[in-house]
């Protein structure tokens, strides 16, 4: 590489890190016996190596046990910083078919899967660098066999490579699949010669200068995803009308006690199971999300379960992708996950207040039912419960709390600015019931004005979803 390209490979990278606008991921794949290895060293060596990170996965049993695109998105580099994964994404699909692990239409799902991933991270400022390394299946063949003659060099012929030596022409056939599915002004792909007297290194630099310092591309979404037909979405205006009568304490008292112990049960046997559990809750200022989860959690085990309160992001969540804060919380297989308050914060109060761009929110939608479908294609319980009071409700818990030492903490400006919202908020709850409820991920609207009928309603919801999938 010539001294002129390595210090514009650097400057490149030391302003990307200056500005932190945006962040770049390098995807290095291909044949065997190409040089990926020596390629990224080589890219490590003339990188500032503080600001970039290499990954080469072999999935742990702590990534087999969460949703696939875990172990990618908490990978992911924050802006201002290069990742470099060897293989990633695409290895996974490209090995696992070639292998007949993966049937044909998984594959095509797979493909559509990694558009939208990468669609997504477009848009949120992430540059995408993808290379396939390509070599003649003779030369690779003898390249493989001086590497293994060689006592120094042996050891870095793998039986995995003479395995794919083998599926050359399989492997070509797919790569060239998998790429026209993936090509995208966003994420395009670079084909290189590789092996023997071949020096990538170059070219791909020069790429990498044009990601860190180059214009945004235009994002090309991915087809919209279609939720299955089911019930309809709930409204504000319809929830629950008229009001039952209050319930008697000592009768709450039994019943809460029962809902319990059979969550308890329903409980232990996902945690069997090794069946994941994620909870989100919403709903309005003072409609006792606090008071249901702790009624909730009263009935778990500790040692399996995590509460995440989500508030406005840190300064690490907002150097990444919106979502990464909520994939990196998803629990182990049979765990419990709880959110109070989601990643519905970017079509309600993100939407409301003028913290997201309406081109952020409106495509959060589809973004968040790709996010729960893989959650449900990985068999995680999706529980999401709104808890909802009127208005002349909400002005009693507010003044009851402001008159309460111990729960003035709770009440704050920013409860009462959202009171004077509150018609926008409504609209933006039923947009949101509208475009992300669906069968196993549909909404539960809980009439919370009544705060014992509430918590009894949540325990009800939570242990019929357990039971549900139970069943299976």
């Amino acid at each position: 590489m010539k001294e002129s390209l390595r210090f514009r490979l650097l400057e490149a990278q030391l302003a990307l890190a200056r500005e932190a606008s945006r962040s770049v991921v390098l995807v290095v794949t291909g044949q065997a016996a190409t040089g990926k290895s020596a390629l990224v060293n080589e890219l490590n060596h003339r990188l500032e190596n503080r600001l970039t990170e290499v990954h080469a996965l072999a999935p742990s049993s702590e990534e087999r046990a969460r949703p696939y695109w875990w172990r990618y998105w908490r990978r992911l580099p924050a802006r201002g910083r290069v990742g470099v994964f060897i293989h990633g994404w695409y290895g996974d699909a490209l090995f696992a078919r070639a292998e007949r692990r993966m049937g044909e239409g998984a594959f095509r799902d797979r493909l559509a899967e990694i558009r939208a991933f990468e669609a997504e991270l477009a848009a949120e400022g992430v540059a995408l660098v993808k290379l396939w390394l390509d070599i003649d299946r003779d030369e690779q063949g003898r390249h493989l066999e001086a590497l293994q003659r060689d006592p120094e060099r042996a050891w870095q012929v793998k039986e995995h490579d003479w395995q794919r030596h083998l599926q050359h022409a399989e492997l070509a056939r797919l790569g060239e699949a998998m790429r026209g599915a993936t090509e995208a002004e966003h994420a395009p792909w670079q084909r290189l010669a590789g092996g023997p007297g071949q020096a990538p290194a170059k070219a791909v630099a020069q790429r990498l200068v044009e990601a860190m310092v180059g214009a945004r591309p235009r994002i090309e979404a991915p087809p919209p995803l279609t939720l299955p037909g089911g019930s309809q979405p709930p409204r504000l205006a319809t929830r629950a009308a008229p009001a039952p009568p209050p319930l008697d304490k000592a009768d709450y008292r039994r019943r809460l006690a029962e809902a319990q112990a059979r969550l308890a049960g329903n409980a232990r046997e996902a945690q069997r199971r090794d069946i994941p559990v994620v909870l989100a809750f919403e709903g309005q200022d003072a409609a006792g999300k606090g008071g249901c989860i702790h009624r909730l959690t009263s009935a778990l085990d500790a040692r399996q379960y995590r509460v995440h309160r989500i508030g406005a992001p840190s300064d690490e969540e907002r150097a990444h992708p919106w979502a990464w804060r909520f994939w990196r919380r998803l629990p182990l297989d049979g765990r419990v996950a709880i959110f109070d308050r989601s990643w519905y914060g970017r079509v309600l109060v993100e939407r409301v207040e003028g913290l997201a761009a309406p081109a952020d929110w409106r495509r959060a939608y589809d973004e968040i039912r790709r996010f729960e479908a893989r959650l449900l294609a990985h068999g995680a319980v999706l529980g999401k419960l709104f808890l909802a009071v009127d208005k002349d409700e909400q002005l009693r818990r507010f003044h009851a709390r402001a008159e309460t030492p111990h729960k003035r903490h709770k009440l704050t400006e920013e409860d009462w600015r959202n009171r004077e919202r509150w018609d926008d908020y409504c609209r933006a709850i039923d947009e949101m019931f509208v475009h992300t409820h669906g069968v196993d991920g549909g909404w539960a609207l809980i009439d919370a004005n009544d705060k014992r009928r509430a918590r009894l309603a949540v325990l009800e919801r939570v242990n019929r979803l357990l039971e549900a999938r139970l069943a299976r």
